[in-house]
Parts: structure tokens; C-alpha cells; sequence
């Protein structure tokens, strides 16, 4: 498998394109930021991912970009001022990659941070990062009534390719998971 390293050349140029006049950064995370992940799993998801989840999500056929704080951003920034940023990490997205199959696992940020084009950022990383390692399909699962993220993954190209019934657990009984796909061409 050609996966190039999160902090290869390649992955530092394309974070400084994707972050371009935003007070972000683009980051490998590490199992140190285990903590941090799952405070803002918490935060951010009805169900979140345990710190132990969060933990055996590092390894060889895992990528973890996390969207941090610019060390050098403006102090007036929304992000910089927000008080639910966990120590300066706004966000991050979990990939697996199995050959040529990248599966997005999760995408996580801050609810004070939605809506500000971040979650595409994050987004867009990915598919570029799926580009790089040769990839020929993205994949990934949504809830049914996360009306936002699908209109996010509909407008980057996904299509619904299946559901899974009553997958994900919600007050009162279950919801859908909407499985959705990503053709990705080599240029």
C-alpha cells in the first residue's frame, strides 16, 4: 500500500493550501491527543467514541489529521476565543485505509466551531489525503437525521450507496445509517 506519511511534504504543502488565511492548522495527531479527542467527542456527538475506541483508532492502517489552533493566530478570531476549544484542538477526522478502500470513521468538531466551513476543511483533507495514498473509493456512514453532515458529503460528491436499519441508538429507539461512497479518481 502507497500511503504516505501525515507528515510527509506532501501533507505539510496541502495543509498550508486547505488552511490558507484561516486562524487553523492541519496536524497529525498522536495517541496524546487520546484525551483531548474524547473530551470533544463528548462535546460534539450524542453517542461519542470511548478514549479506548479513540485509542485503538492509532496504528498502521489509520490516519488522524486534527484541526488545531494556529500558533500564530489573531487573538480576535472566534476560534481563538472560544472557551470549549480543548487545549487548541478544534477538531479531527479518523481514517482507515485497507488497501485501496479508505473508510472516514469519524469527523469530529467542536458544535461552536459548525457552520464555519471547518468540517469542510476537514473534509476536503481527507479526500485529498485518500487521492495521495491511492485510493479508489471513500466510504463512510452517517445518522439519517444528520441533515448537515449529509448535505456536507452530498456537495463533495458522495452518493447513498445502502443503509443499515436502526444501526446508531437514539432517545427512544434507533435510526438509520446512511452508507455513503466517494469514487476517487487518479489525476
Amino acid at each position: 500500500m502507497n500511503t504516505p506519511s501525515v507528515d510527509s511534504p506532501f501533507a505539510a504543502l496541502l495543509a498550508t493550501q486547505l488552511t490558507l488565511g484561516l486562524p487553523v492548522e492541519l496536524v497529525a495527531l498522536t495517541p496524546t491527543y487520546v484525551p483531548q479527542m474524547a473530551q470533544l467527542e463528548s462535546m460534539a456527538h450524542s453517542h461519542p467514541m470511548s478514549e479506548g475506541n479513540l485509542a485503538d483508532c492509532f496504528g498502521h492502517l489509520y490516519r488522524v489529521l486534527g484541526l488545531k489552533l494556529s500558533a500564530g493566530s489573531d487573538a480576535n478570531t472566534d476560534a481563538v476565543s472560544d472557551p470549549d476549544s480543548v487545549d487548541g484542538l478544534l477538531g479531527f477526522a479518523i481514517v482507515q485505509q485497507i488497501v485501496d478502500e479508505v473508510t472516514l470513521l469519524d469527523i469530529c468538531l467542536l458544535p461552536s466551531q459548525q457552520g464555519k466551513g471547518y468540517g469542510k476543511l476537514l473534509l476536503n483533507a481527507v479526500v485529498a489525503s485518500a487521492k495521495a495514498s491511492a485510493a479508489v473509493v471513500l466510504m463512510l456512514e452517517v445518522r439519517e437525521s444528520n441533515l448537515a453532515a449529509r448535505a456536507l458529503y452530498q456537495k463533495a460528491g458522495f452518493i447513498e450507496s445502502g443503509r443499515r436499519k436502526g444501526y446508531y441508538p437514539i432517545a427512544g429507539g434507533k435510526e438509520d445509517a446512511i452508507l455513503m461512497d466517494l469514487a476517487i479518481t487518479q489525476e
